[in-house]
């Protein structure tokens, strides 16, 4: 009879750290680490932006790429205001870090094809509808990375910047502590209230009628 496999079997890491480096930053007088590190298997590269030494119970935001809200001022979604305040947020704690996951981008759609989604929101779908119109899960994010980032900054044991509960629930199935979830609410505007109707609607985010988060 076969024997079953030890339950102490280890997987192989994901993750290797690459290159590190001190940020000056508009949110810590103190400024912040920049580590890098590298996807092995697929060779993508994400950054952790930490904030002191690892203490029990550090700030940690597990941030999304978002091109179009992080860096070119999108309206559509929030990801850009939550960057800027999970980084404020941070920076105000003795211990923390923002971790910044590439290939998460539409909710794990790729760039493309969220632009293509976005034709289909401008059509009446709304942004779920608009992930499986295309063949897509309403969210196809994968945590395992960033659990495995959180894990090599000695952040075991951290207090979750989100208002995902699916986020720390997958956390947690890696190997991460998460003792809580943090809010992180913003006004919502305009042109991305339906969006955030629909994330707390349809994909269960902790969002108040009218404000904003993720």
């Amino acid at each position: 009879m076969q024997k079953a496999v030890a339950s102490s079997f280890h997987r192989l890491s994901l993750v290797e750290e690459v290159a590190r480096a001190d940020l000056p930053s508009a949110y810590t007088a103190e400024g912040l680490l920049m580590r890098a590190f590298r996807g092995l298997a697929d060779g993508v590269e994400h950054l952790a932006l930490v904030r002191g030494d690892p203490e029990p119970g550090a700030l940690v935001r597990v941030h999304s790429e978002c091109l179009t809200g992080d860096a070119l001022g999108s309206l559509r979604c929030d990801c850009g205001e939550q960057l800027r305040a999970g980084l404020r947020l941070i920076g105000e704690n003795r211990s923390g870090a923002l971790i910044y996951v590439r290939g998460h981008e539409g909710r794990g759609i790729g760039l493309a094809n969220k632009v293509a989604a976005y034709e289909l929101q401008d059509r009446g779908l709304d942004t779920a509808e608009a992930n499986t119109a295309l063949g897509f899960a309403t969210d196809a994010r994968d945590y395992r990375v960033a659990a495995e980032i959180i894990q090599a900054l000695g952040l075991d044991d951290i207090r979750l910047l989100t208002n995902n509960p699916s986020k720390g629930v997958a956390l947690k199935r890696y190997g991460v502590r998460v003792r809580e979830d943090v809010p992180l609410v913003l006004p919502s505007n305009p042109h991305n209230a339906h969006y955030l109707a629909t994330k707390r609607d349809k994909m269960g985010h902790r969002l108040p009628t009218g404000e904003a988060g993720g």
